[in-house]
């Protein structure tokens, strides 16, 4: 019988916001994402993803379910003060359990602050495959339209 099995599964949420700086200028368009970080078999659930504004601010949420209790992790994916090496850097930081809800709904969030991404990060890695934040444009030429995309 996998009635107890069943019972024991259950759904939990994180949310994490904070600010994020290269520099004196905001961090903008910086990819952001929250997972419930597995070990073994079982995949890392990406909770939430997103972009900071124009400020560089974000906020993420999300919730996934799982038997076990889960861990958080946020992740950050950025150039700042990085040249033109190839990839992003990326950054992680565990979410503290304390900040893990019972629920869909997160009933508290992390507030990370504000983060300077010039510094340089204990554990931290490089990531050649990050999707980037793309603004289509339009460009207009004797009277025909082009389409063209630009990366941010």
């Amino acid at each position: 019988c996998f009635c107890s099995l069943g019972s024991a599964i259950r759904t939990q949420s994180a949310a994490v916001k904070g600010r994020l700086m290269c520099g004196a200028a905001p961090a903008r368009n910086v990819r952001v994402k929250l997972f419930d970080e597995d070990s073994g078999p079982d995949p890392d659930d990406q909770l939430d993803a997103g972009y900071t504004d124009s400020n560089g601010n974000f906020q993420l949420k999300g919730s996934t379910t799982e038997a076990t209790n889960i861990d958080v992790v946020f992740k950050i994916y950025h150039d700042c003060d990085d040249g033109i090496k190839p990839g992003s850097r990326k950054i992680k930081f565990k979410i503290p359990n304390s900040y893990v809800s019972e629920g869909a709904t997160p009933k508290k969030t992390f507030d990370i602050g504000t983060l300077n991404l010039e510094t340089i990060f204990a554990n931290e890695e490089r990531e050649l495959i990050v999707s980037k934040k793309r603004r289509h444009l339009h460009h207009y030429r004797g009277g025909e339209k082009f389409n063209f995309f630009v990366r941010l």
